[in-house]
């Protein structure tokens, strides 16, 4: 159903793992995207890991009682199919439209999704069994807990196509980094551009951080002026 998904390259999972999701937005910012936070996507469990992974898409709607039956999770269309379809080393990105009364998946889907290799599960909605979902292990960015099913608020309509979660515009094989201080996305035709960018960017921060810690002012330094960009330029030939 919807977008073949394509395969995340590893030597970009290594750029990436070292850039936070706080430059990301900087480095975006400085190519003209500003909505490229998913609102409500926060870590359930502290302490996990920075993750990257392309997109895989799921998408509800409001709930309409002839559809959001407990009888819709065996249809072919459902969250278990589509769990079936997502590709080991994704991030599943699920557009719950913010709603937070409705789990959209529990300990079992997320079970399922662990042992396919899914990377993790992204949604500015909520999840349910939460005590179950942390012992799967899957890690895990939404906005909270709840414990009624997802058919008690909303309506799973599809898979790999376009959503919007957390307010983003999420297509696809997009690229997702989540960290602590949550999701950003990164347009797929952007992504080598914005890699090499984004390295470059923790490089010359951590040389203001160095600058800092021995005591130098900011004025000059972040941004860097003329003298302070020679310097920065003769520091990271060092390095490179």
């Amino acid at each position: 159903m919807g977008v073949e998904p394509i395969p995340m390259q590893a030597e970009v999972i290594q750029a990436l793992a070292n850039v936070t999701t706080a430059t990301l937005t900087t480095v975006l910012l400085k190519k003209g995207l500003r909505n490229v936070w998913m609102r409500g996507a926060m870590p359930l469990k502290p302490g996990q890991p920075r993750i990257i992974g392309r997109a895989f898409t799921l998408r509800f709607v409001p709930a309409r009682e002839d559809l959001a039956t407990p009888a819709s999770w065996g249809a072919p269309i459902s969250t278990r199919a589509a769990i079936e379809a997502m590709p080991e080393g994704c991030i599943a990105v699920v557009d719950a439209m913010g709603v937070a009364d409705a789990g959209i998946f529990g300990d079992i889907l997320c079970a399922r999704m662990e042992k396919r290799g899914v990377a993790a599960l992204v949604t500015d909605g909520v999840v349910r069994d939460v005590a179950g979902v942390l012992g799967t292990g899957l890690p895990v960015w939404c906005q909270g807990v709840a414990a009624p099913p997802s058919v008690a608020g909303l309506t799973f309509v599809g898979w790999q196509e376009p959503i919007g979660c957390g307010g983003v515009a999420v297509f696809p094989n997009d690229v997702v980094v989540i960290d602590t201080d949550g999701a950003v996305l990164i347009p797929a035709a952007m992504l080598d551009e914005v890699v090499a960018m984004a390295v470059e960017q923790e490089r010359l921060e951590a040389w203001i951080m160095e600058q800092v810690n021995a005591g130098q002012k900011l004025p000059g330094l972040y941004p860097p002026d003329a003298e302070n960009k020679a310097r920065y330029e003769a520091w990271a030939r060092d390095r490179r």
